[in-house]
């Protein structure tokens, strides 16, 4: 008889806790202060001393904090940003929505995540960057992303970033905890921006995001750009935007921090069992580079060939198995105006084709892992 397996089930993640959230968010409509109160100034602090960076700034959604952070690093209008385009549409939409230009570039095969390499590739095709920016524009800046739960290369990112004189926005929407040589992800470059998105391993109550920085400057200009533009009530310095942390989500996300680390080490263990198990089957298990822990995300298998067949399979098995993502950006067709085509990235065109995501949150049994890996076995057989 199938069993009933969800990519990730919060009933199971909220139900031993949820006295605390009742009681906290209780204390938030009593106090009557549900945007920018005092508990999201706690939470900041929090993340302050949790990822050891100065500044931790609370923000809408992990999309706001990307467009926010490229706008405090005066990346403006017509300005290339290079990103990965094998990514969530977050990343390359919110550089698009400043004015500026996404410019992709290939990923590692291995980690999935952006190649310091391919990054160098797309800067020095200068057709490309005439053709996408004209030849007034100048690429200005990187966002790397840090794909599933483990970080870039960053050491070769910042290197080609200082030789061409870039900013780097780190997208760590799935990596809030892992860690790249003892740096949590996140502080490593200019900004680092983070995603609350309920389905993060640390995820809110709705939308909510936040930008890590060690740059004062920066972190003066987030706070003034994500409240309108405004220093003090009523007085708008700049052109800003309505990107305010909602109270509620702080204090949410505040009780969620106490147990991050413990979770994503359920994660880690949930994610070392498959891998013993499905070790030495014609599938291949997450590789993970020794310069980063891996918080497990998403935990994402490859085939040599399609992997619809075996998500189907799983389905059909009662387990949600997905492909985290399967279109790459470049071929999607609100980036159609930029030019690229098929073939121009191969290896995210390959892994879009091939991988696919299986559960792995903190809460499954151990009765249903071995399921999930019982039916792996199954259609490989």
């Amino acid at each position: 008889m199938a069993i009933k397996i969800p990519l990730l089930d919060l009933k199971k993640q909220i139900s031993p806790i949820r006295s605390e959230f009742d009681a906290a968010i209780k204390r938030v409509i009593d106090n009557g202060n549900f945007i920018l109160g005092k508990e999201v100034q706690d939470f900041e602090n929090e993340v302050t001393t949790y990822c050891n960076v100065k500044y931790a700034i609370g923000v809408s959604n992990g999309t706001d904090a990307i467009k926010l952070a490229l706008a405090a690093l005066d990346i403006k209008q017509g300005d290339g940003v290079i990103c990965p385009t094998f990514t969530y549409f977050a990343t390359a939409g919110a550089i698009a929505d400043i004015g500026a230009i996404p410019v992709f570039a290939d990923i590692d095969p291995l980690t999935y995540n952006i190649s310091a390499a391919k990054i160098g590739e797309a800067i020095k095709q200068k057709r490309i960057i005439l053709r996408l920016l004209g030849r007034s524009g100048v690429i200005k800046a990187i966002v790397p992303v840090h794909l599933y739960g483990q970080c870039a290369d960053m050491d070769n990112i910042l290197q080609v970033a200082k030789k061409y004189k870039l900013k780097v926005v780190e997208d760590a929407a799935q990596s809030f905890g892992a860690e790249y040589k003892g740096k949590k992800a996140g502080t490593i470059g200019d900004c680092g921006t983070v995603s609350f998105y309920p389905g993060k391993n640390l995820g809110a109550f709705g939308d909510a995001g936040m930008i890590l920085t060690n740059n004062k400057a920066a972190a003066d200009k987030i706070n003034i750009l994500r409240n309108q533009g405004n220093k003090d009530k009523y007085y708008h310095s700049v052109l800003g935007y309505n990107n305010r942390m909602d109270t509620i989500q702080a204090v949410v996300l505040n009780i969620k921090l106490k147990y991050l680390d413990s979770w994503n080490k359920k994660r880690q263990e949930n994610a070392e069992y498959f891998n013993q198990q499905l070790k030495c089957l014609e599938i291949k298990t997450p590789f993970v580079s020794a310069y980063t822990t891996h918080i497990y995300h998403q935990y994402v298998l490859r085939l040599n060939s399609s992997s619809a067949k075996l998500i189907e399979h799983l389905r059909n098995k009662g387990i949600d198995s997905r492909v985290y993502y399967p279109l790459p950006l470049h071929l999607q067709e609100c980036f159609k105006y930029l030019g690229y085509k098929k073939g121009d990235f191969p290896e995210s065109e390959k892994a879009a084709q091939q991988t696919l995501a299986i559960p792995v949150y903190p809460d499954l049994t151990r009765k249903e892992l071995d399921y999930i890996i019982a039916s792996i076995k199954e259609f490989l057989k």
